[in-house]
C-alpha cells in the first residue's frame, strides 16, 4: 500500500490538470452568431443581421465578426456590428455566412459559420431586359432656389431574345432612401418600352452613392425575370461642356476665354481641354488646363477654329467621362482678300477692259481724228528769214561774213543785215 501511494497522487494530479485544461478549452472556444437573416429593403439593398451566441462563455477578448458574401458576388469584410447594410443586384439571389472571431488578432480559431439566403426572383430565361445604359445630366433649376440644379436620368434597353411580343417593362432607380418609377417611356416597334426619361430626379451629381436600377415585366405567355443594375455616378454622368466661351486675337496673341459648365461642382472641381484649329494649315493644337483661361502665341495670319470640354477633376471625385465640345468660334482671317478689295480690283479690271474696246473701236472707224483732228503748226518768220539769207548765200560769189544782230528789248532798236 505504502508503495503504491504515490502512484496514486500521480494519478489523481493529471486527472485534475486534464479538467482543468478542459475548462480552459471550453471557456476560449468562440461560438457562431444565431439567428442569422436577410431581408430586402429596397430595389438592390438587403440587410443582414444577427446575434451573439448566448452561449458564448465570457472571454478576455473583443468580439467581432467575419462576413462572406457568397453570391451575386463574392465579398469578405469585417465588423463588430451585428447587422451590416448591403447594395447589390439581386436577380441572381443573395447568399452569405458569417463568423464570430477575434478582432484584437488574438490567436483564437474562429467559430463556424452560419448562412443565410435569398433565393433568385422567379422568371423565365432569357426575358429580362438587357443591354441597360443610364446617363445622367444637370441642369438648372429655376424653381427651387435653394436646388439651383437638377439632375435629369435617361435609361435604355432591349428586349430580351425570348421575350414574347406582347411583353411590357417596366423601370424604378433608387437613389439613397428615394424610389421612383418612370413615368415617360419610349416604345419599339411592337409597342413595348425600351426606354424611360426622368426629367428631374433625386439625384445628387455630387454624392457617392451608386444608382440602382431595377427593370421588371409582365406578360401574358411567360414570367417576365427582373433585372437589377448598379451604375456608379461618375461613370454615366454627362458633363454640359463650358460656357460664354470667346476668343480674341491681339497681335500675335490668341487669348480664350470660358465660364465653368452648368453644374453643381465648383469652379475649382473642373478640368479643361482647349483645341486651337488652325484652317489655312489643317493644323490641331490641344491642351489641358486647370484654369478658365488660355493664350497661344500665334505666328501667321490664318483663320482659327477654338472649342473647348471639361470633366471634373480627381480633386472632387473619381474621374469621368469628358463632356462634348462647346460650338466651334471662329477668330483671324483666312488667306481671301476682303471682299471691299476685291470689289476694287474687279472695278479696275473693268475700267481698263472698257477703255481698250473704246480705243479699237475709234481706231477702226477713224473716229479720233474726227473727234480730234491735227493742229497746224504757226508758221515761223525766223525759219524763212535762215531760208532767204542761205539763197543770197549761193548766189553770191564774193566772201561775206554777215553779222546779224537780235535784240527783242524794247528800247533797243533791231540792227538790220550789216556787210563788213
Amino acid at each position: 500500500v505504502i508503495i503504491m501511494a504515490p502512484a496514486l497522487l500521480i494519478l489523481l494530479g493529471a486527472t485534475v490538470i486534464l479538467r482543468a485544461d478542459s475548462l480552459s478549452d471550453k471557456k476560449s472556444l468562440l461560438l457562431p452568431p444565431t439567428n442569422f437573416t436577410i431581408k430586402v429593403t429596397g430595389l438592390s439593398q438587403v440587410l443582414l443581421r444577427w446575434e451573439s451566441n448566448p452561449d458564448q462563455e465570457p472571454v478576455n477578448i473583443e468580439l467581432g465578426y467575419h462576413v462572406r458574401i457568397n453570391v451575386p458576388q463574392e465579398e469578405d469584410y469585417e465588423t463588430r456590428n451585428t447587422e451590416s447594410k448591403r447594395v447589390t443586384v439581386l436577380h441572381k439571389g443573395f447568399s452569405a455566412s458569417v463568423q464570430t472571431v477575434p478582432w484584437n488578432g488574438q490567436p483564437l480559431p474562429p467559430s463556424h459559420w452560419v448562412s443565410a439566403e435569398l433565393k433568385a426572383p422567379p422568371g423565365s430565361p432569357g426575358t429580362s431586359v438587357v443591354n441597360l445604359t443610364c446617363t445622367t445630366n444637370t441642369t438648372v433649376n429655376n424653381h427651387t432656389p435653394l436646388w439651383p440644379y437638377q439632375v435629369s436620368l435617361h435609361c435604355s434597353w432591349l428586349a430580351g431574345e425570348d421575350a414574347p411580343e406582347d411583353t411590357q417593362y417596366f423601370l424604378y432607380y433608387r437613389y439613397g432612401s428615394w424610389t421612383e418609377e418612370c413615368q415617360e417611356y419610349r416604345r419599339d416597334t411592337l409597342n413595348r418600352n425600351t426606354a424611360c426619361w426622368f426629367p428631374k430626379t433625386f439625384i445628387s451629381s455630387r454624392g457617392s452613392e451608386a444608382l440602382a436600377v431595377h427593370a421588371n415585366g409582365s406578360s401574358k405567355h411567360a414570367p417576365i425575370k427582373p433585372f437589377d443594375q448598379l451604375f456608379a455616378l461618375h461613370a454615366i454622368d454627362r458633363i454640359n461642356p463650358p460656357v460664354n466661351v470667346t476668343a480674341e486675337i491681339e497681335g500675335t496673341c490668341l487669348s480664350i476665354q470660358w465660364e465653368k459648365p452648368v453644374s453643381a461642382f465648383p469652379i475649382h472641381c473642373f478640368e479643361y481641354e482647349v483645341k486651337i484649329y488652325n484652317t489655312r494649315k489643317n493644323y490641331f493644337q490641344t491642351e489641358k488646363l486647370m484654369t478658365n483661361a488660355f493664350i497661344s502665341i500665334i505666328d501667321d495670319i490664318s483663320k482659327y477654329s477654338v472649342q473647348v470640354r471639361a470633366t471634373v477633376s480627381s480633386v472632387c471625385r473619381q474621374m469621368g467621362f469628358w463632356s462634348e465640345w462647346s460650338q466651334p468660334i471662329y477668330v483671324g482671317s483666312d488667306d481671301q482678300k476682303p471682299s471691299t478689295e476685291w470689289f476694287l480690283i474687279v472695278l479696275m479690271a473693268a475700267i481698263c477692259f472698257i477703255l481698250l474696246i473704246f480705243s479699237f473701236i475709234c481706231k477702226t472707224g477713224h473716229l479720233w481724228t474726227r473727234l480730234f483732228p491735227p493742229v497746224p503748226a504757226p508758221k515761223s518768220s525766223i525759219q524763212d528769214f535762215f531760208v532767204i539769207v542761205s539763197s543770197e548765200k549761193t548766189v553770191s560769189t564774193e566772201t561775206e561774213i554777215e553779222v546779224i544782230s537780235y535784240v527783242e528789248d524794247p528800247g533797243f532798236e533791231t540792227l538790220e543785215d550789216s556787210v563788213f
